[in-house]
């Protein structure tokens, strides 16, 4: 019965970690969209800016929304978001350059494939260390 309770609760905060990083997705992609086809700053850089724009998002929604923290160190909280996020975006990063170089693939779908195994990443790091 706790496993299911233990269970039931972490689909939960995984769903609504879904949709914080859902609404991410809009920040990252038109920060990106904006470095990239705008500014015409480099891609893999505009990546990094979307990424991180989305990641301070993400973090703020995640704090109130998903885990409900109330922890008084917010900086600390928000400096290991941000390094779980910046180890997420070395995947990220990685992930893209693979699929883009490798598999010849758009740069804006491999981009969506990144993001879902950072998402995987940045889930279970969290919720055992900046959220535990």
């Amino acid at each position: 019965m706790l496993l299911f309770e233990l269970s039931q609760e972490l689909i939960k905060k995984f769903l609504k970690f879904g949709i914080v990083g859902f609404s991410g997705l809009f920040i990252d992609f038109g920060f990106t969209y904006l470095s990239k086809e705008k500014l015409r700053i480099q891609k893999y850089l505009s990546n990094a800016i979307g990424f991180l724009m989305a990641a301070s998002s993400n973090y703020i929604l995640n704090r109130i929304w998903t885990f409900h923290s109330e922890d008084p160190e917010v900086l600390v909280e928000y400096g290991q978001f941000m390094l779980i996020s910046f180890i997420g975006l070395l995947i990220n990063t990685l992930v893209l350059w693979l699929i883009v170089s490798k598999l010849r693939w758009n740069f804006y779908i491999s981009k969506l494939v990144a993001i879902a195994v950072v998402t995987i990443w940045n889930f279970g790091a969290n919720i055992l260390i900046t959220f535990a």
